[in-house]
């Protein structure tokens, strides 16, 4: 019965599954002998560290030094969000896209890009924080770096206030979406450089109304001086 199923096949069928045959045997050779001669880099592969948690592990240590409550993979308005600061409606997110997306969520969203360390966290919150003792370490200089980086994405000077960042943010936005031909890269470099610019440009608007009232309040007070003077 074999032998005449045999001779109905095709030869060439037969030379076909042969060939088939020996070329997973030898895929499979191949595959085995590099797990077993290169096994040193196939671990480090799997081992390598992961930019998010890193930066997860950093933040959460952070937090947790200033003893501020926190929740982790929390969803806010549809955006899950890797940490949300239930007590003062803060959501942290590493995604920019998500960043955006929470804008009407009645929330304050904040943006941590990959190179921020955890430590820097801070100086976002909208709130004061006590900073724990960390000593001195390198992370203002690479705050600093970051920013400049930011308004040269958007083609500004740092010295832009929040108007001037929004309006070369608008026309970043034309030249760089992918529906309108640009890159998807260069597209979040502009969006996660928004974020960065408009934070600086908030703080400086902050410490410059703060300036504004102080002085105000020493000239009234001078004016009161001189007014019991007379």
């Amino acid at each position: 019965m074999t032998v005449a199923a045999t001779g109905v096949v095709p030869p060439w069928v037969l030379a076909g599954v042969a060939l088939g045959v020996a070329a997973s045997v030898v895929v499979a050779v191949v595959f085995y002998l590099g797990q077993r001669l290169f096994p040193e880099e196939a671990s480090s592969v799997e081992g390598a560290p992961n930019g998010d948690a890193r930066r997860r592990g950093e933040i959460r240590a952070y937090l947790t030094a200033i003893g501020e409550r926190f929740l982790e993979d929390h969803a806010v308005g549809g955006v899950v969000v890797p940490f949300y600061l239930p007590a003062r409606g803060v959501a942290v997110t590493f995604d920019a896209h998500d960043y955006f997306r929470l804008e009407g969520e009645n929330v304050h969203a904040v943006l941590c890009e990959h190179e921020m360390p955890g430590r820097g966290l801070g100086r976002r919150l909208p709130f004061d924080v006590t900073e724990p003792d960390w000593g001195v370490g390198p992370e203002r200089p690479r705050r600093n770096d970051r920013v400049a980086d930011a308004f040269a994405e958007l083609g500004l000077a740092t010295g832009a206030d929040a108007d001037e960042v929004k309006r070369a943010y608008r026309e970043r936005v034309k030249e760089t979406h992918p529906d309108h031909g640009g890159d998807e890269a260069a597209f979040r470099r502009v969006q996660e450089a928004y974020a960065t610019a408009s934070d600086h440009a908030d703080e400086n608007t902050a410490v410059s109304d703060r300036a504004g009232r102080g002085g105000r309040s020493g000239r009234d007070g001078r004016r009161s001086g001189h007014g019991f003077g007379r």
